[in-house]
């Protein structure tokens, strides 16, 4: 049905691509008209398109003009012209869609157009590449017809200060990889002042390679990893501490509000057990948070009621069903101080500071596109994640390559020896072959039985990306045979006969001229350097010269049949084979393909099914024998489905998890860039307050009508413990009291209190310290947070035998654990805020220091306290009774 309803109507892409004829026509009429302005003319159009813009125009209102000056302007400056089918991608880009081109297609020149585009509007437009080398070559080539038109041009690769990273982010276009705006992102939520963030909003982001980037990397997430200054021998130090301690008389435990707070005398102990002066000070936060977690872990967490210990580890039991729930951690210490009680080993505190998923760091740009040779197999991918569908654009001349059929054989060492001899009749003929393997490790096998025949050849295996480009460029040459894993050398065009640019360039380099000189020759720029002079004229007459030799070899590589590709096997995504096919026949040049397979790859092994092996035995197959086979090439893409569809169920199931933790992450970041932002915090601390009173007063006042049977002893002890003056809370008429006079009073009393402490430390020093204290109590909370989520994702698998539904029971904990967090964070930060000194050295610091950004989930990175080391924040061992860090440490 669906087929003959294309027949009529045309694809979806056909019938998208039609809407927008009218415009592509309009924007070639306007050629001649273009090329009469002069070069200053033509720059001053970007000035009169922002005016125009500020005059209450839309970039669809420009787009024809825009597009028409990019299309004039690289023409001048890069010496090549947009085809219509190239206009027709830009167009789809700019709509925040994904453009299929077919490799050799020019899609680094179809980005120009909505790129120039949407930079008008002064808001940033990203341009998105696998790596380092892309960024800096597209910045670099593309750059030029930029800054031609009076646009700034920035990079974002590995290396880089953040000084330079802030720099290429102001700029109207950046160019970079996936990674580094994704680490970016996360290193500008754990700064502490403002000065210290690099990115501007995410606005507009074309995606290059989108396939591999939104889909191939997305089933891992980018992690930042760190070291806090605590140690796991402070949970047994604080343990013994607390076990020498006397109830009622050293601490005091409220049940109702799930609480031990720790009385005057118990205070006192503490502060002469760690040689402190005041436990309330802040910086003493650690030591007494500690304490309280020892205490709780003491006195409230009961093993076999609240937790069992099963093979050395503590595991929560589920307070309403009283199944074990593996992978969940209590957070903010506490299962630690439960392992030091229990006398196990203790896990060491979280090193991820901050984590995302591809998906969700790139559904926050308000306008994405992506572009690409093959997503057409994962649309319903694109579409049900991103909201982008695709629309495939026609080639600029007919394809005219020709795809064999598979050759299929029983054993890998019969596929080998019969490709090994084809790269043998291809290389007799001086027709360039291009062979991809799947692995490093394969690559180098049929290195191994080529080197045996005495074929020259090159081997790429995705290691050092300039090299490889340099390579794949020249993989079109006459008796070029070229091995690369499929990945490698993505995104670089292979010219037949060779590419006379890069030869040119080569040559100067061999002459010893400079990187930065080679990379200035191709600039229209005009320049009084008589070095650079010098360069331009030498690369013109070697280009030149070139262009003879590779017109010549281009005719010659023709005549014998263009570039041959060969698969060694196929991937268990199809659209792999098919980025490794459209490698060969660019821009309506011959060629062809085919993919060898035996029964023994790992695709055929694992999914191909009984049917392809029984028919092969039925048809008693010889090892060197091949069998081409509707029905095995029927089930071979069989095979491939099920995988692509496995791959998709995993990459949904990494989202439906991060979709939890990023609203969380999107509340946290937002109330750390207030306090970073330097908005006034007193209200915000004022409404702390008042959400602490709210939950306590409810507490207290719960199953008691009349006021006299209200806890207020409890309330008042537990709110002491928090920002209430011992003995404040006194009442004339308790049968009088009302829960809203209550509550009125208790603000009243906090009110008056912070008032007080303000007026000592002096307003504009107190703004400071809420937003010291708020970031410093966030992060802390957040990471461990992150970490608690983390041990709670990886156990809660395990409730899927109990007929639960693992993500379901993730949303629900996650969100209790969320509400326990934000209520830790309110009580800390009053408490520290309400106990601050005048002494107070208010200085902002950095809760931890992040060491590694990593993308998965491999063994994060960590810094390892040696035996017998003294952690910062314990007693020295010298006997003064200060910190460790702040004496014999400092």
């Amino acid at each position: 049905m669906k087929n003959v309803f294309e027949k009529l109507f045309g694809t979806h892409s056909e019938r998208e691509l039609k809407k927008h004829k009218k415009t592509v026509e309009q924007i070639e009429a306007l050629a001649p008209q273009f090329e009469k302005l002069t070069d200053s003319e033509l720059k001053d159009k970007t000035r009169q398109f922002k005016e125009r813009l500020k005059s209450n125009e839309t970039l669809d209102d420009i787009l024809p003009e825009a597009f028409a000056t990019v299309r004039e302007a690289a023409w001048r400056v890069l010496g090549i012209k947009h085809y219509p089918v190239q206009i027709y991608g830009g167009i789809i880009l700019h709509q925040g869609r994904i453009a299929e081109m077919k490799t050799g297609e020019g899609k680094t020149l179809v980005a120009t157009l909505p790129v120039y585009l949407n930079a008008l509007e002064g808001k940033g437009v990203h341009v998105v590449t696998v790596n380092d080398y892309l960024a800096k070559r597209d910045q670099e080539w593309m750059g030029k017809v930029y800054h031609f038109l009076g646009l700034t041009v920035g990079v974002i690769v590995h290396g880089l200060s953040p000084k330079q990273r802030h720099e290429a982010y102001l700029a109207d276009i950046t160019y970079g990889t996936n990674n580094e705006f994704g680490f970016d992102y996360l290193r500008d939520n754990m700064v502490i002042f403002q000065k210290d963030m690099v990115q501007r909003e995410q606005n507009y982001a074309i995606v290059d390679e989108v396939d591999s980037i939104l889909v191939d990397e997305a089933r891992t997430p980018l992690i930042i990893s760190g070291q806090g200054e605590k140690s796991t021998k402070m949970y047994f130090v604080v343990d013994q501490f607390v076990k020498t301690l006397k109830k009622e008389d050293d601490f005091n435990i409220d049940e109702k509000a799930n609480t031990v707070t720790l009385t005057e005398e118990g205070i006192e102990k503490a502060e002469k057990y760690f040689g402190i002066d005041n436990l309330s000070d802040v910086v003493n936060m650690e030591t007494s948070h500690h304490i309280n977690q020892a205490l709780k872990a003491q006195n409230l967490m009961k093993l076999d009621r609240d937790y069992v210990v099963k093979d050395g580890e503590v595991v929560i039991v589920d307070e309403f069903t009283g199944r074990l729930m593996f992978g969940r951690r209590y957070s903010d210490g506490l299962h630690q101080a439960i392992e030091a009680k229990e006398k196990l080993d203790i896990q060491r505190e979280s090193k991820t500071l901050a984590t995302i998923t591809f998906q969700n760091y790139f559904r926050m740009y308000k306008k994405l596109a992506g572009m690409t040779g093959t997503a057409k197999t994962e649309e319903e991918e694109f579409v049900s994640i991103y909201g982008m569908d695709v629309i495939e654009i026609p080639t600029n001349k007919p394809v005219i390559r020709e795809d064999f059929p598979d050759s299929i054989y029983k054993s890998e060492k019969g596929k080998f020896l019969a490709l090994v001899n084809e790269i043998e009749e291809k290389y007799k003929t001086k027709q360039p072959v291009l062979v991809g393997t799947i692995s490093i490790e394969k690559s180098e096998e049929l290195s191994h039985l080529l080197k045996k025949k005495g074929i020259p050849h090159e081997v790429l295996n995705a290691k050092q990306h300039e090299r490889e480009a340099e390579i794949v460029a020249q993989a079109g040459r006459k008796g070029a045979i070229t091995i690369a894993t499929n990945m490698a050398g993505r995104g670089t065009d292979i010219i037949l006969g060779g590419n006379p640019e890069f030869l040119a360039k080569q040559e100067m380099k061999k002459r010893g001229l400079s990187d930065y000189i080679i990379s200035m020759v191709t600039s229209h720029e005009e320049t009084n350097d008589e070095e650079l002079i010098a360069a331009k004229e030498l690369y013109h007459q070697l280009h030149k010269t070139y262009k003879v030799e590779t017109d010549r070899e281009n005719k010659e590589v023709i005549e014998v049949g263009g570039l041959h590709i060969i698969g060694t096997e196929r991937h268990e995504s199809r659209r792999i084979d098919n980025q490794l096919r459209g490698r060969a026949g660019r821009q309506g040049d011959k060629g062809s393909t085919r993919f060898y397979i035996s029964l023994e790859d790992d695709l055929m092994r694992l999914f191909g099914g009984e049917k392809m092996q029984g028919l092969v035995e039925r048809l008693g197959l010889k090892e060197d024998e091949a069998i081409e086979h509707g029905m095995l090439s029927k089930s071979i893409e069989n095979a491939q489905k099920k995988v692509e569809g496995r791959n998709f169920g995993i990459r949904k199931h990494v989202l439906q998890y991060d979709d939890v933790m990023n609203k969380q992450r999107e509340v946290i970041y937002g109330e750390r860039k207030k306090a970073l932002l330097g908005e006034d915090m007193y209200l915000h601390i004022l409404n702390m307050v008042g959400s602490i009173i709210d939950e306590a007063v409810a507490i207290y006042t719960a199953d008691a009508q009349y006021p006299e049977d209200w806890d207020l002893t409890g309330l008042a002890e537990y709110l002491e413990g928090i920002f209430l003056k011992k003995d404040s809370l006194v009442f004339d008429n308790i049968e009088d009291l009302t829960i809203e006079t209550l509550k009125d009073k208790l603000t009243s009393l906090a009110k008056s209190t912070y008032e007080a402490k303000e007026i000592e430390i002096t307003p504009d020093r107190m703004r400071e310290i809420e937003r010291i204290i708020l970031l410093q109590v966030i992060d802390t909370k957040w990471m461990d947070h992150i970490d608690a989520m983390d041990q709670l994702r990886q156990g809660i698998g395990l409730r899927a035998i109990g007929q639960e539904d693992p993500v379901r029971a993730y949303q629900m904990e996650g969100f209790d654990m969320f509400q326990q967090m934000i209520k830790s964070i309110q009580e800390d930060t009053v408490k520290y805020l309400f106990n601050i000194e005048k002494e107070y050295n208010a200085e902002r610091k950095q809760v931890a220091t992040p060491i590694e950004a990593t993308h998965g989930g491999g063994n994060r990175p960590s810094t390892v306290k040696k035996e017998n080391e003294v952690g910062r924040n314990e007693v020295c061992p010298c006997g003064s009774g200060k910190k460790y860090k702040k004496c014999c440490g400092s």
